[in-house]
């Protein structure tokens, strides 16, 4: 599943462009797939409502704005000066923040950084490298290349931890933290601490963003209804209801049209 980063907080004349790419199975440890974003000439240039997620996000955009990497967060927050018009993101796992900054990803939940101090000198090398190509597939071939250059598997946090998030991740994930705990053979305590540690978020909120992304990713496609949503782990549609408002900032409805109102493509 490539989890959405980012919507416009204002509707559009046409539809936000987005083609979106998994990573290769060598790297989807470290970095959960690239997307591809454009929105279309002569729109006017909106804030971008970033959305709840539990990755980090490496974000280059090609109209000249500075290339940033905005970390997990719970719940939407806006980016009043970056609205994103035509650039590539890609999301990095816990795992994959140490491995390619040196940095762990708990030092930016919740906030954003220039990436220029995560990647020195690579940050610009990266960004003129991906202006030139004139073809997504060649961009996503070049993020291939660098990234596996460049990433650093043995800087990469606690196993045990990382595939409690993994599994976190998944539509049949455990259904309790305390059973997540007992597949692992650790106590809950155990995995609170260790997601403290290295995620910066706790187990609970990692699973309410998941479950939110499996929503926003079920949304997506353009046959689609509203309330099918409700299978992705909520109890009842008042549940559904009431964690969108809380996580988004919109009602389901909202959010639902701004999800659809996309061009979706897959590379």
């Amino acid at each position: 599943m490539m989890a959405i980063h980012s919507l416009p907080t204002q509707p559009q004349a046409e539809p936000y462009q987005m083609i979106t790419c998994l990573s290769p199975p060598h790297l989807r440890p470290y970095v959960l797939g690239w997307a591809g974003f454009h929105t279309r000439a002569g729109e006017p240039a909106h804030p971008s409502r970033m959305l709840p997620l539990n990755a980090a996000t490496l974000i280059i955009d090609f109209t000249g704005m500075v290339p940033i990497l905005t970390g997990p967060r719970a719940t939407a927050t806006f980016s009043v000066h970056t609205p994103w018009r035509h650039g590539v993101a890609v999301g990095l796992t816990p795992a994959g923040m140490s491995a390619l900054t040196g940095t762990p990803i708990r030092e930016v939940t919740g906030t954003t950084a220039q990436l220029e101090d995560l990647l020195g000198t690579r940050a610009a090398e990266l960004t003129g490298r991906l202006i030139a190509p004139a073809s997504w597939a060649d961009r996503f071939s070049l993020l291939e290349e660098r990234l596996t250059a460049w990433l650093r598997p043995d800087a990469g946090p606690n196993d045990l931890i990382m595939h409690a998030w993994r599994r976190l991740q998944e539509p049949a994930g455990p259904p309790t933290i305390g059973s997540l705990a007992g597949e692992l053979g650790v106590s809950r305590r155990y995995v609170e601490l260790g997601f403290r540690r290295v995620v910066g978020l706790s187990p609970k909120t990692v699973a309410r963003i998941a479950r939110f992304q499996r929503t926003v990713d079920t949304w997506r496609r353009p046959s689609a209804t509203l309330y099918e949503a409700v299978a992705c782990g909520y109890a009842d549609q008042p549940h559904l209801t009431r964690e969108i408002r809380a996580m988004a900032q919109m009602t389901p409805k909202q959010l639902f049209a701004f999800v659809q109102y996309t061009d979706r493509l897959s590379g």
